[in-house]
C-alpha cells in the first residue's frame, strides 16, 4: 500500500459483474488497500455450477489471493486425464500425480462454490462495497473519470470511479456500450454442445477423473466435479435441434455413449444445459478508463478449461497493472500493455489450443488418433517420461505474463510478494 506521505495514483475502481472474475479482482484489489465498488445485476450470486476445473495458471492466482487452500479443501485435486475410444479403451493418459505437491496443480470446485468462497473472503475486506440489483445500462467517461449508469430498485443512478472494469460476462454491457451490441469479433461453432451434471459411477469402469472420448458422432467429456459422485458430462449433438428435441434425445445418447450403456434408471440427471460455443475476442480490452477481463473480453469452447483459466489469468494481470498505478510503481500506459499482451495470449494460445482440443474429439479417426495427432504423441511420451509429463502439464502456464516487469525502474519489487501469507498445502 502507499505510505502515509504518498498520494495514491488514483482513488477508486468500479467492477461490473460479481461472477468469479469480478469477485476475484475485487478481492485482490481490496487486499492491497484499493477501494472497490462491485456491481451485480442479479439479486444474488449465480448458483449455476458451470465450469469446475482450475488449471495451474488459475491456481497460481487463487493461491496469490489466499483462497487456493480453501478451493482444494472444498473441492479436490484430480488424478489425471485420459483420452479414450467410445468403448472406453484409453488412447493416451496424463498422470497428474507426477506434479506431486505443486501448489499450482489443477484443482476442481464448481464455479458457484468458488463464487461463494470468494464472497466470504471479500466480506472480510473493509474497503469494498458489493451492490446487488445494480444493472449497468450505459457508460460515460472523460479524461479524469469514468461513469456507469445503473438501474436499481430505487431508480437509475450514475456512479463514478477512476477506472471501471467490465467482468460482466459474455453478454457484457460494458463491452456492448463500448463497441456496439454486435461487435464481438470471432466465430460460432457449427457443433451443438449439451452440458449435464449427472450422478453416474464411472469409476467402476476404471475411468479417470477426467476423460475425453474421440468419436465422429458420440464425442464427449466426462469429468468428476465433486466428491459425492457428481460428474460433468458434456457432449456434442446435431446442430439445429430445439432444446426440447435435445432433451428427448438425451437418454439414447447416454445409452450409446456411457460405459455400461445405462438406461434412464442407471443414472441421475441433475442439470441439462444446451448451448452454442464461440471463439471471440473484443476489439480492445482497454478504452480509456474502461477495461475488460474474462468472458467480457473473450470466449472459447470449454474443452480444456482455457476460458475459465484465461479469465482468471486476465484478473491477475489486471490486478498487477492497477496495483502498480495505485502504488505509483507504474504509469497508466501499463494498461495498454495489459490490452496488448492479453489479446495476443488469446490469439496465439487460447484460441488455437482450445480449438484443437475440441476438433480432435470429432475430426480424428479414433483407431488412428495416436498415429495422426502430434499432441497425442506428446502425451504418449509423457506416460513413460516423468520430467516431460510435468513439462507438458505445465504448458498452460504460457498464457501467464508478469506485468510487474513494466513497473518503473527502481521500484521496490519486494511489493510483488503474494497477497496472502496463508500457507499452501495440497490434499
Amino acid at each position: 500500500m502507499p505510505t502515509a506521505t504518498q498520494t495514491p495514483g488514483f482513488k477508486d475502481i468500479i467492477v461490473a459483474g460479481a461472477g468469479p472474475a469480478g469477485l476475484l479482482l475485487s478481492l485482490m484489489l481490496s487486499q492491497s488497500g484499493i477501494p472497490v465498488t462491485l456491481l451485480e445485476m442479479s439479486k444474488d450470486l449465480d448458483k449455476n455450477p458451470r465450469a469446475t476445473h482450475y488449471a495451474a495458471p488459475a491456481m497460481f492466482e487463487l493461491n496469490r489471493a489466499g483462497v487456493g487452500a480453501d478451493v482444494r479443501a472444498r473441492g479436490f485435486v484430480p488424478a489425471g486425464v485420459s483420452w479414450r475410444k467410445l468403448d472406453g479403451t484409453p488412447i493416451v493418459t496424463l498422470d497428474a500425480g507426477k506434479l506431486a505437491d505443486d501448489p499450482d496443480r489443477m484443482a476442481c470446485l464448481p464455479l458457484d462454490q468458488l463464487g461463494q468462497l470468494l464472497r466470504e473472503h471479500l466480506s472480510k475486506q473493509k474497503n469494498v462495497k458489493l451492490l446487488f440489483d445494480h444493472k449497468v445500462i450505459g457508460i460515460d467517461q472523460d479524461d479524469d473519470k469514468a461513469w456507469v449508469h445503473v438501474q436499481t430498485p430505487e431508480g437509475t443512478k450514475k456512479l463514478g470511479a477512476d477506472y471501471v472494469v467490465g467482468c460482466d460476462g459474455a453478454n457484457s454491457q460494458i463491452r456492448r456500450s463500448l463497441f456496439g451490441d454486435r461487435e464481438f469479433p470471432g466465430r460460432t461453432w457449427d457443433q451443438q454442445i449439451v452440458a449435464t451434471n449427472t450422478y453416474y459411477d464411472f469409476k467402476k469402469f476404471g475411468w479417470n477423473d477426467s476423460n475425453f472420448i474421440v468419436h465422429p458422432d458420440h464425442w464427449f467429456m466426462a469429468a468428476k466435479i465433486s466428491n459425492d459422485g457428481l460428474w460433468r458430462i458434456t457432449y456434442g449433438e446435431s446442430s439445429g435441434l430445439t432444446n426440447a428435441e435435445l432433451l428427448e434425445r438425451q437418454p439414447e445418447k447416454f445409452r450409446k455413449m456411457l460405459p455400461g450403456h445405462p438406461d434412464v434408471t442407471g443414472y441421475q440427471l441433475v442439470n441439462f444445459s444446451p448451448y452454442k460455443i464461440h471463439q471471440r475476442l473484443a476489439k480492445s480490452m482497454r478504452v480509456g478508463r474502461f477495461l475488460l477481463a474474462a468472458d467480457a473480453a473473450h470466449l472459447c469452447n470449454p474443452f480444456g478449461g482455457l476460458g475459465l483459466t484465461g479469465g482468471i489469468v486476465d484478473v491477475g494481470g489486471l490486478y498487477d497493472c492497477l496495483r502498480g498505478i495505485y502504488q505509483n510503481l507504474a504509469d497508466p500506459s501499463i494498461l495498454d500493455t495489459y490490452n496488448d499482451v492479453r489479446r495476443q495470449k488469446y490469439l496465439d494460445i487460447i484460441d488455437v489450443v482450445s480449438s484443437s482440443n475440441i476438433q480432435r474429439l470429432f475430426s480424428l479417426d479414433p483407431e488412428r488418433a495416436l498415429e495422426l495427432d502430434a499432441f497425442f504423441q506428446m502425451v504418449k511420451r509423457a506416460e513413460t517420461d516423468p520430467e516431460y509429463s510435468v513439462q507438458l502439464q505445465n504448458g498452460a502456464k504460457s498464457i501467464q505474463h508478469d506485468f510487474t516487469q513494466y513497473y518503473k525502474e527502481g521500484s521496490d519489487k519486494a511489493r510483488d510478494e503474494p497477497i496472502s501469507s496463508q500457507p499452501v498445502t495440497v490434499n
